[in-house]
């Protein structure tokens, strides 16, 4: 038969349980305190960098690239289908207004215009004739005309010398009729010689006037010509720098091919360029910073370029100061489009610390210790980051990356 356990011993053994589990906890919450103390929860001054909370204004910025380019940069081409006979001057030359940067061989084109020169005089020549020649004509007719006005008057005489000869015995009827259908088909005649004086009045101008526009057209093309051949000389027509020119002497050239290029190098623009993720935020007129090293610029966008190549879109800025010492043609800048402002808010310095969420843990120095704290931010570009909130003025902020300290609360500062 079972025996019933004694009070005693089932209240001590109860005790001895719960004693153990005590000591079990007490015992993993010292070696979790130990093992986050073993921890680097210290660190050298040395290696921190910090920023200081303060008040101003915020830009929130997008990234981009840039390039900066001669504010004006004049490419001269060749006018005539020619060769470089002679390279006059060397890239990097200063130019002044009209001086020569290169001599083409203009020798084929020449001897084509002074064969547009003798067709035109052709031309000419025959509108001369053409008009000696319709003079003729017109006078011929005008001759016929008159002969025909006399030869109807005689035939109106013999008809009525016929009626009288009839009246007293002396005709027929046979030669009324006949000196009538003569004098009938007289005027008819003259009439067709009306109509083609009246002809050759109107067609003598219209023909000259064809004759006339033509030689036009052979004068314009000529003019063309000349004007081309004025042109082939490639003379500066302002200052400016000899940036390239097309040194292969001998080598033959087309129209429209380039020659040289002649910059400004006092004033520079900048060719922008972005994503198109940000393609609906880029737009005309938004404030730029421009970043060279250490030097900072500020201009306007002044144009988005409405094609997208390779993802990529393209704007051109306008800089508040065109010239800067500092600025040099092709040279690549970093660029950051100013999409928003916030003024008199509070701000610090960014840094690796500033993930870009939202709301985030940084650590705050108190004294020789930083404490993790969490914040919220705003806008933020490559100089400061907004604090909307757990932040106060004066307050100083760890920038350095501490995600190798993130599971501690606090750290020492030595």
């Amino acid at each position: 038969m079972d025996r019933e356990i004694a009070p005693d011993y089932v209240k001590n053994t109860k005790m001895r349980r719960s004693a153990w589990i005590i000591v079990g906890i007490i015992t993993l919450a010292g070696v979790i305190f130990f093992f986050r103390r073993s921890l680097s929860s210290s660190i050298e001054n040395a290696r921190i960098r910090t920023g200081t909370v303060e008040t101003g204004d915020v830009e929130n910025t997008l990234t981009a690239t840039g390039e900066i380019i001669p504010a004006y940069e004049q490419i001269f081409t060749s006018p005539i289908r020619a060769s470089i006979k002679r390279i006059l001057l060397t890239p990097g030359t200063r130019v002044q207004p009209g001086e020569p940067i290169l001599e083409l061989d203009k020798s084929l084109t020449q001897i084509e215009f002074e064969r547009y020169q003798d067709q035109l005089e052709l031309k000419r020549n025959s509108i001369d004739q053409l008009r000696m020649k319709l003079n003729k004509d017109l006078y011929d007719s005008e001759i016929n005309d008159r002969i025909k006005s006399l030869n109807i008057n005689k035939l109106k005489a013999d008809f009525e010398d016929a009626k009288r000869l009839m009246k007293i015995g002396g005709g027929t009827a046979e030669n009324i009729t006949r000196a009538e259908n003569a004098l009938k088909i007289a005027e008819l005649e003259k009439q067709q010689l009306e109509n083609n004086l009246k002809y050759n009045r109107e067609s003598m101008g219209a023909s000259l006037k064809e004759t006339e526009l033509g030689a036009q057209i052979e004068g314009k093309n000529l003019q063309e010509l000349q004007h081309k051949l004025k042109m082939a000389d490639i003379v500066a027509d302002r200052k400016g720098v000899l940036t390239w020119v097309n040194e292969n002497i001998g080598s033959s050239v087309n129209e429209g091919e380039m020659l040289a290029k002649v910059a400004d190098l006092g004033s520079f623009r900048v060719e922008g360029n972005c994503s198109d993720v940000y393609a609906d935020q880029v737009k005309t007129g938004l404030p730029v910073i421009i970043k060279m090293n250490e030097t900072m610029l500020r201009g306007v966008i002044t144009q988005v370029k409405p094609a997208v190549k390779d993802g990529i879109i393209g704007f051109a800025i306008q800089l508040d100061q065109a010239k800067n010492e500092s600025l040099r043609p092709n040279m690549k800048v970093e660029v950051y489009v100013v999409t928003s402002k916030s003024a008199k808010t509070l701000r610090v310095q960014n840094g690796p610390t500033f993930t870009g969420k939202r709301k985030q843990f940084v650590y705050v120095m108190e004294g020789n210790v930083a404490r993790r704290r969490e914040i919220e931010t705003g806008l933020s570009n490559f100089d400061f980051v907004e604090i909307k909130s757990g932040l106060k003025p004066g307050e100083k902020v760890i920038l350095t990356n501490m995600n190798a300290y993130e599971h501690l609360e606090e750290i020492s500062i030595r």
